[in-house]
């Protein structure tokens, strides 16, 4: 096998999402570190979602590991969704969807050089007008640097984390009409 045909490649359904009227659509935000083993299964499933034909109105976005670059997607949107690794101490591949209130809501930084999920959504909860935010957490065991390959269990929740993104993405929808 080819190491090529696993690299990532940077995911934007909309590249233009900055210069559009994004009021009325939902952005996915997959978050982590690619190179951590299971600590990057958000990116992973923006991966696998850029090969399916996404719902109307629902962007997608490579969020990395964070970053106060991203904090423009908290103005564009009122809804967002976030896919995020955890160790909360729920089995390994375990989905959970949680609605944040606060940014103590949401994982620390699984790596330590990461500036983080929750550092970010600390300075959302500063703006004036702050999104709708939903978080889907999936379960990890362990952090294993320097890999991009991710444990069976974790590799097996994405198809359940997508079917409910769908599902999430169709109710929120349907509340906006």
């Amino acid at each position: 096998m080819n190491p090529s045909d696993h690299s990532p490649i940077a995911i934007s359904s909309d590249a233009f999402y900055f210069e559009k009227d994004k009021s009325d659509s939902i952005l996915l935000l997959g978050v982590g570190n690619y190179l951590m083993g299971d600590e990057g299964v958000g990116v992973h499933l923006i991966q696998e979602m850029a090969k399916l034909d996404l719902p109307k109105k629902l962007d997608i976005l490579d969020g990395g590991t964070g970053g106060f670059l991203l904090l423009n997607c908290f103005e564009a949107y009122k809804t967002i969704i976030f896919v995020d690794a955890t160790m909360d101490g729920k089995p390994e591949g375990t989905v959970s969807l949680i609605r944040p209130k606060f940014a103590s809501d949401f994982p620390s930084a699984l790596s330590v050089h990461d500036v983080g999920l929750k550092d970010m959504i600390e300075a959302v909860y500063l703006m004036e007008t702050k999104p709708n935010l939903w978080l889907f957490t999936v379960s990890i065991q362990e952090i294993v640097p320097m890999t991009i390959a991710l444990s069976p269990k974790v590799q097996h929740a994405i198809p359940e984390i997508i079917e409910q993104i769908f599902n999430l993405t169709e109710a929120l929808q349907e509340d906006y009409c």
